[in-house]
């Protein structure tokens, strides 16, 4: 969504609310001249002034913005490449019509192919619990073999009509006796589904990943209450034992109660105390007042793992202080060997803290965030409004965070170009995770950070690259299905939308 919409939107908000050019700007302390040119498109604008004006206007900062059509635009795009509508022809770049216009009915159709995924998920999981599950496959067979006994006992009782009254009790008790097996049966079927071994949902996913980027990934009540938690637990003067001392002080839990693996780093160990922490601390009511807010969680287990994440910011907050963080992230350049090392943090978790520097005013690099496993699947993503990345399937086949795990440890950096000119700057590198038990292989990630490569200069990682926008970036696309790049070497399947 163009930037240019900014201007008419403040303009018709605030015709709708009945206010005047000069109450509006005195109202946001500038003068009314000045909100004549925002209104007519001759001045940009963005961070403070954006906020107090979206805030006199009643409206959230993306709906000023254009981020939240942005976001709708990159999800009517992703259902136009789903499969069932390939014979349709349609045109992903008219999707920015039905999203500027018709922005309920694109919300709808944005749903219903959710649901639809979430059903289509249902059932194949259902399909491989029938075909693989070894108590669905002995219970279906007892269920047969049960069907069978009961079938052939009645047909005896009803055609042989001489049977002697010994044999006749005989088959009877073996119907009553195969009867109460089946019923058995059936309520360990129902026991087994209801115990939720049947389908797992991607709803509650999407919409955590909603909740996150409507926040924009930062929630300055939770910046605050980690100063608060990291005075209580005195982390200032030692992190784990600190933790340790503040469960035990606070919450009377013992630290050796948890089931922390041998094999778990210091860093991870340190993490997952703080988070622990953070889930208790004053009873919880910062995440929950939050949550309390969080229009886009619909289901309970949508706001379960919502209250996790939030949790485990909570404990970043606390462990790494954003004013300290951000001050030592533009010091090193963004470095984050340096800045692990610096704050006892591991590469992961230095990547996902730098992804929430977002304080308006007073942000850091805007990063967008991430992890896939060497299957390609999407295990976090942290998106930016520029730059959304994959929900479902993978990315372009090109990008970085594929490349990494050619050369694992070592990081890759890479300057792109998407086919619309939007030029980002790709950093990734592969992370173990630790292994369970001997003889299982290790858990290898690949973790990206992506920005507009207009901040990549401010990184370390663009030393002794050229990234003037005069010089071309590696020609990537989303992915296939929504690249018009038709020539590429690496395409594997045919676009759907023109060149």
């Amino acid at each position: 969504m163009a930037r240019s919409l900014i201007g008419p939107r403040i303009r018709d908000r605030r015709r709708a609310l009945g206010l005047t050019q000069a109450s509006l700007a005195a109202r946001v302390e500038i003068s009314a001249s000045y909100l004549n040119l925002i209104e007519a498109n001759k001045r940009n604008i963005g961070g403070a002034l954006l906020q107090r004006i979206a805030a006199e206007l009643g409206l959230a900062v993306e709906e000023v913005d254009g981020a939240a059509e942005r976001r709708l635009l990159a999800d009517l795009v992703e259902v136009a490449a789903e499969r069932p509508l390939a014979d349709l022809g349609l045109d992903a770049r008219s999707a920015n019509d039905l999203a500027g216009r018709h922005a309920p009915w694109a919300h709808a159709l944005v749903r219903l192919n959710r649901a639809r995924l979430d059903r289509e998920q249902a059932v194949s999981a259902l399909s491989d619990r029938l075909s693989h599950d070894p108590f669905l496959g002995e219970a279906v067979h007892r269920l047969l073999t049960q069907a069978a006994a009961i079938r052939s006992s009645i047909e005896i009782l009803e055609t042989v009509e001489d049977l002697p009254t010994e044999r006749r009790r005989r088959f009877v008790d073996i119907v009553a006796e195969e009867s109460r097996g089946l019923a058995q049966l059936a309520q360990s079927l129902a026991a087994f589904f209801d115990a939720g071994h049947g389908a797992r949902a991607v709803t509650p996913v999407e919409e955590v990943d909603d909740f996150l980027f409507d926040h924009d990934n930062h929630f300055p009540e939770l910046e605050a209450a980690g100063q608060g938690l990291r005075a209580q637990a005195k982390l200032a003067s030692g992190v784990e034992q600190g933790l340790i001392a503040y469960l035990a002080r606070a919450h009377g839990i013992d630290a050796a109660s948890f089931a922390i693996p041998a094999s778990t780093s210091a860093e991870t160990r340190r993490f997952l105390l703080a988070r622990e922490a953070a889930e208790r601390f004053e009873r919880g009511r910062h995440l929950d007042a939050i949550l309390a807010q969080a229009r886009q969680l619909s289901s309970e287990a949508a706001r379960a793992r919502a209250r996790r994440v939030l949790a485990g910011y909570l404990a970043a907050a606390a462990l790494w202080p954003y004013d300290e963080f951000l001050a030592a992230a533009s010091e090193a350049r963004y470095d984050i060997e340096e800045l692990a090392v610096r704050f006892g943090a591991s590469f992961e978790q230095v990547c996902h803290r730098l992804a929430t520097l977002r304080r308006p005013g007073a942000g850091g690099i805007p990063f967008a965030l991430l992890r896939v496993d060497a299957a390609g699947f999407v295990t976090k993503r942290l998106p930016l409004a520029d730059l959304p990345l994959p929900r479902h399937g993978s990315a372009c086949p090109l990008w970085a965070v594929y490349a990494a795990f050619q050369s694992p440890g070592t990081l890759v950096r890479q300057l792109v170009e998407f086919p619309g000119g939007e030029r980002h700057f790709f950093i990734a590198r592969t992370v173990d995770k630790a292994r369970a038990a001997y003889p299982l292989p290790r858990r290898t990630l690949s973790l990206m950070l992506a920005c507009d490569a207009l901040h990549a200069d401010r990184t370390v990682y663009a030393r002794g690259l050229d990234v003037s926008s005069g010089v071309p970036g590696v020609p990537v696309g989303p992915n296939c299905r929504l690249c018009s790049r038709r020539e590429c070497a690496h395409r594997q399947e045919d676009p759907i939308i023109g060149a």
